[in-house]
This record gives C-alpha cells, structure tokens and sequence, in this order.
C-alpha cells in the first residue's frame, strides 16, 4: 500500500489584525480571537497590514521592521514606556532592505511614566518614510518625544501631535548618510525641560534636512526651536509658517552656523527669554507679517522678504 505524506503550510499573515484589553496573544489576533498586545499582533500581521484596536487597553511597547499600519482611531489605544526604553522603534534594517519600510502610528497614547522615566515616545532608526497622526506623546524624561536619527533619505509627517513634559520635542538628526524631510502641521509641543523642536546636522554624513512647520505651538520648553548645521556638514533649511513660539526660557527660534537657512512667515515669537537669535552665517529671515515682541529680549531677524 502506497503512503503519501503531505505538507501542512505555515499560517498565512492576516492583513488586519486586531488587539483588545481582554485578548490573549496566543490567538490568531482576529476580530473575534483578538491578542494582547502589538508585539504579540505584529508576527501575525503581513508586510503593508494593519494592527487595529478593538476596545481600550494597554497594549505594549513596539519595535516595527517592516511596512505596517497602527491604528487606535475610535478607542484609547496607549503604550506605557517606562524603565528607560522606547515606546516604538522603526528599524527595517535588520530584516529588510534599508528605506524600503513605511509606517503609520495613529490614535495612540505614549507614556513614559515620569517617576520611572521612559526614553523616546518614537525612535526611527531606518526606514522610507514615517506617519504620526493624532497621537499624545508624554512624560519622556530621558530622551525625546520623537526622535527621527534616519541613516538613509527619509520622510518623516506629523499630523495633530502633541509632546508634552518631558526632555525633549522632537529631534531630526540624520545618521551615516542619512537625510530628513520633514512636514508637520498641528504640532504642539509644550513643558519640556530641554528644546522643543530640534533639526541638527552635526556629527554626522548627513545629506541634509528639510523642515516644514505649519501652524505649531510651541510653549513652555526650555528652548523653542534650533536649527543648526555648521561648516563641514549638510545644510538645514526651514520654513515657518503660523507658529507660536511663546514663554520659553530660552531662545524662542534660534538658527546657528554658516549652512543653516529658516524663513518664518505670519508667526507670533513672544514671551521668551530671547525671541529670535541667528549667528555663525546663519540665515534667519522673516516675511513682514510676523509678530515678534514681549521677549524679555526680542532679538532681530535678517532682511525681511516681501509677504507671501
């Protein structure tokens, strides 16, 4: 008699997969057989899918190496990062071809916890492109509420986001050969206890980076926001536009050394310690419709540009 033997196929990915309070890893992360957290969801969710929240809950922190969708939209999905690590970390490069992973975060809470200090909300190590959409990044005592260090051309979209106590905002600090194009709009960043917003091309091999801001707030932070690229590095280039950048210890926009360019348009700088501060051949211009004063020292911007 003639035996056969057949192959049993590995489980397939799903496109979507969901995570609940009450799920259970060990499930296949359906809507009806939901896991517990990301890190359980994403081995069972294919290359471009989805991980969806069915209901509120804690649900982990997260390292992503390949092209993937977080969506907490509708529910209180939340990441508590506590103990000094990060909440999410992007890096395609152990397990793909360096820039080739898109990601998308939304609907999220992430917390460091303050007492037991988290790192970074967001650490994008490696990847093509990054989207962060309605999502509160908080209490990251150590490190940033997003740090965007991409070791290759990168893009990196914000979309109502807020950070609020902790370190620092946001840094964009390429790596290697590394490049940052960056566009963000309803970003508000408020209470930290170092700089706001941060692009810096310093120490690295960047290719440069490109900053836009369009209607920020950003208050309360030891410093606003500092753009800095000097001789020997790759040059910052930014525009501001509808940003309030008000009661900050420090330097409300500071722009330092010869490869860095910032334009600010229809913006009000107020209530700083130093409202605008360019030096080292620094450009630093201003459209005739910004509202700079009420600084403790307002500072001066280079030669106006006529109004857009």
């Amino acid at each position: 008699m003639a035996t056969f033997a057949f192959a049993v196929p590995a489980s397939a990915q799903a496109t979507r997969t969901w995570v609940s309070g009450v799920g259970d890893d060990v499930n296949p992360c359906s809507r009806t057989a939901p896991c517990k957290t990301f890190a359980g969801a994403i081995s069972k969710t294919a290359a471009g899918g989805e991980i969806d929240c069915l209901d509120p809950g804690g649900f982990g922190t997260l390292t992503i190496t390949k092209s993937i969708t977080v969506d907490c939209s509708g529910t209180f999905g939340s990441t508590l990062n506590s103990g000094g690590i990060n909440g999410f970390v992007i890096n395609d490069s152990a397990t793909a071809t360096p820039g080739t992973v898109d990601v998308i975060l939304r609907g999220l809470s992430i917390d460091g916890a303050g007492t037991t200090p988290g790192l970074n909300g967001i650490r994008f190590i490696s990847g093509r492109s990054l989207v962060v959409e309605n999502v509160m990044i908080q209490n990251q005592k150590s490190g940033n509420g997003i740090s965007f260090q991409p070791q290759a051309a990168a893009v990196l979209h914000l979309e109502n986001v807020t950070i609020t106590n902790g370190n620092g905002g946001v840094l964009i600090q390429p790596t290697g050969l590394g490049s940052a194009s960056v566009a963000a709009r309803h970003l508000r960043i408020h209470n930290n206890t170092g700089v706001g917003f941060r692009a810096d091309t310093a120490g690295s091999g960047s290719t440069g980076i490109r900053v836009a801001l369009e209607e920020a707030d950003i208050q309360q932070n030891a410093n606003g926001l500092q753009f800095n690229a000097p001789t020997g590095a790759a040059d910052v280039r930014g525009m501001l536009t509808r940003v309030n950048v008000a009661n900050n210890a420090g330097t409300g926009i500071a722009a330092t050394a010869s490869r860095t360019v910032v334009i600010v348009g229809n913006s009000t700088i107020t209530g700083n310690g130093t409202g605008v501060s360019f030096a080292g051949g620094a450009v630093l211009n201003t459209y005739t419709n910004n509202a700079l004063n009420g600084n403790t020292s307002d500072g001066a911007f280079g030669p106006s540009l006529p109004p857009r």
